[in-house]
């Protein structure tokens, strides 16, 4: 499950309970700013991080808020998902 923690500007993903994984944004105006994608080592490789980044920018759009890839892992996953290219700025 993806959560947006506003207290602590992050989008957090639980399994089981757990904090698995975590993007960090900052606000700006009518601009999010995605920082930084961490995901525990425990979970490597099974896709979380595409997780967060897909709720993050899916968030971002229902919202009306443009995008700042500022972190590389996101600005990849913007790459190949072209349906979100038209939200970053």
């Amino acid at each position: 499950m993806v959560i947006n923690n506003e207290t602590d500007s992050r989008y957090e993903l639980h399994v089981d309970g757990q904090l698995a994984g975590q993007l960090d944004y900052q606000l700006v105006g009518g601009v999010i700013a995605l920082t930084h994608t961490e995901v525990d080592e425990a979970y490597a490789g099974q896709g979380l991080g595409a997780q967060l980044a897909k709720f993050a920018l899916d968030d971002a759009q229902a919202r009306g808020l443009k995008v700042s890839p500022i972190c590389p892992f996101v600005a990849k996953y913007i790459d190949k998902h072209p349906e979100y290219r038209v939200t970053v700025r």
